[in-house]
């Protein structure tokens, strides 16, 4: 299913992709030659930050094993120089592969005037063509990047514009003999993807993400572990053939290019998402999804607004932007795992069922917010952040980011590892904050068979947990000591045994709240004794409860908050 879905995004969008065998590759260095085939120099092609490099259209790169196997007029070093830092490669056995290929095509094509000032290139004795290229002034750091990602080097004659690996009737040779030595193969079988009739690609394009080995794969198969089927080897045992490959690795590719917008990262896992149809709800979806997962906890002013993505879901939803009954989203999420790529979630949710599930989510983490910026805090990672030591989202615990996406994308109840990780920050920190008193109010919230009062966004005077009640207290004797004396030691001091064992606590904090209001004015003093009185006057007659379970510790902290943040609240907002 999730190869199909990969298939069909490149059918609805081949216009704007690749086409049938080529890719877009990163190619960060270019030799450039003359026409006599000489070396004049290395020129540079990475990028500012030098952490990418320039994309360039060539032929699709080869599916590699343990033999050497050549790309056509690009590679990496050991097959276009014969030169590797590693001890462990020989490098002549690839460097004598690429050569090989080179000479076979200009055997066939041996007018063309390019692939002809190749060969003369290649002529010239390898250790001492070697010796010149290290006399260039860019080969230091050429040496510094080989194992990085865009370490591939290509060819350019002077004068021209277009490397040789990019031009057009350079690539239409080497496909054209590709498609011939495919039509020899007299064995064919039906795809698993498509459905039709091909001959089966033996090993897949590497598809690599962050974290990931360059030769990682979605597919792939392991040679004589006791898979293989009635003799089969590699890919005849799940066969799929070549362009429909090619169409799910080339789709695969561009949602995880470094400009593609439907992606985003937790920690180690890399989520995609797309949708089915190349229509205007799909594209709003994609936009309002992007804005509110790769947001963090703070967001520049330049940045997309919540409030906007909101709406977007609801735009869509509601039918203003519409939508066919047919379209579904799609969410993949992969993590490194050795030389493969692990599949770590995978949703298939109707488009509109899409958009309700995400303003669920917000209707859920939606709680009152007193602060001037107004940044955002329902989005992944600062839901992520607000529950690791320091804010870092990238240190959560493994399989929390699944598990909340899961619960988000799905409308599923929210993961009891992100609460009880919730409630640890708190009382470590003595500090609640707007997104852990949402973390903590969705979760209680959406918990099954629920039969207690549903919190609400702002402070309920009619909800009378005892919990609740005593979180609400406990915020009031707390702004009272500090509008007497401007500290806040009550909460360093008090908060974590308050919000467990209320009944050993509050009786000395009624007795320190006493000696405090003696300092303020008297108007302040009657405002404060009356707050305590109508939460006094809800308590159960048997007085404070002597321990508070882990739900309940929760809805402390959220009544904390609440009455907390009501003393900040304008009169017309209440």
């Amino acid at each position: 299913m999730i190869l199909r879905a990969l298939y069909d995004y490149y059918q609805s969008r081949r216009d704007s992709l690749p086409s049938q065998g080529t890719e877009l590759k990163e190619i960060g260095f270019i030799l450039v030659l003359n026409r006599n085939g000489e070396f004049l120099r290395f020129e540079d092609r990475r990028t500012s930050d030098r952490k990418n490099a320039d994309l360039f259209l060539v032929r699709k790169s080869v599916g590699r094993t343990a033999a050497p196997l050549a790309n056509f007029l690009y590679d990496n070093s050991a097959y276009v120089l014969g030169y590797s830092d590693k001890d462990n490669i020989d490098s002549l056995k690839y460097y004598s592969t690429f050569k090989d290929k080179i000479l076979s095509v200009y055997e066939k094509y041996p007018d063309n005037s390019d692939l002809k000032s190749l060969v003369k290139f290649y002529e010239i004795d390898p250790a001492a063509r070697l010796e010149l290229l290290k006399q260039d002034p860019l080969w230091e750091e050429i040496i510094k990047n080989l194992n990085k990602k865009f370490s591939f080097f290509s060819f350019r004659i002077d004068g021209d514009d277009k490397i040789l690996a990019e031009r057009n009737e350079l690539i239409s040779m080497d496909f054209s003999m590709s498609e011939q030595e495919c039509a020899d193969d007299a064995s064919t079988f039906v795809c698993l993807v498509s459905g039709e009739r091909g001959r089966a690609v033996n090993t897949t394009t590497a598809t690599m993400i962050p974290g990931s080995q360059a030769t990682a794969k979605l597919v792939a198969f392991q040679v004589k572990s006791g898979y293989d089927s009635y003799g089969k080897t590699k890919g005849e045992n799940a066969p799929i053939c070549s362009t429909s490959e090619f169409a799910y690795t080339t789709a695969l590719n561009t949602l995880l290019g470094k400009k593609s917008r439907n992606k985003f990262m937790v920690g180690n896992r890399t989520f995609l998402f797309w949708g089915s149809e190349v229509d205007s709800a799909s594209r709003e979806i994609e936009n309002g999804l992007c804005d509110l997962f790769q947001i963090d906890s703070g967001l520049s002013e330049e940045g997309p607004d919540i409030e906007s993505v909101r709406r977007i879901f609801q735009s869509v939803y509601s039918g203003i932007v519409p939508s066919g009954s047919s379209d579904r989203f799609y969410i993949l999420g992969l993590s490194p795992n050795s030389a493969r790529i692990a599949v770590c979630y995978w949703a298939d949710i109707p488009l509109k069922e899409f958009a309700r599930n995400i303003l669920a989510h917000f209707e859920d983490f939606s709680i009152v917010d007193t602060r001037k910026e107004k940044k955002p805090y329902s989005g992944l990672k600062s839901i992520l952040s607000a529950v690791t030591l320091g804010g870092k989202s990238s240190e959560v615990m493994p399989n929390l980011p699944e598990a909340l996406s899961k619960s988000i994308f799905q409308r599923l109840p929210y993961p009891a590892l992100l609460y009880e990780a919730c409630i640890r920050r708190i009382r470590a920190e003595q500090r609640v904050g707007i997104t852990r008193a949402a973390i903590l109010k969705a979760y209680l919230n959406r918990l099954i068979n629920n039969n207690s009062i549903k919190i609400n966004e702002m402070l309920d005077t009619t909800n009378n947990n005892p919990a609740y009640l005593c979180g609400r207290l406990f915020a009031v004797i707390e702004k009272i000591q500090y509008d007497a004396n401007k500290i806040s030691t009550t909460r360093e001091r008090y908060l974590n045994s308050a919000s467990s064992n209320p009944v050993a606590v509050f009786p000395t904090l009624l007795n320190l709240s006493t000696h405090h209001s003696e300092k303020l004015s008297a108007g302040s003093s009657i405002f404060y004794e009356n707050i305590k009185r109508e939460i006094m006057s809800k308590m159960s007659p048997d007085g404070f409860p002597v321990q508070l379970s882990l739900a309940d510790q929760g809805r402390f902290f959220i009544g904390y908050y609440h009455q907390m943040q009501s003393f900040f609240t304008p009169k017309e907002e209440k």
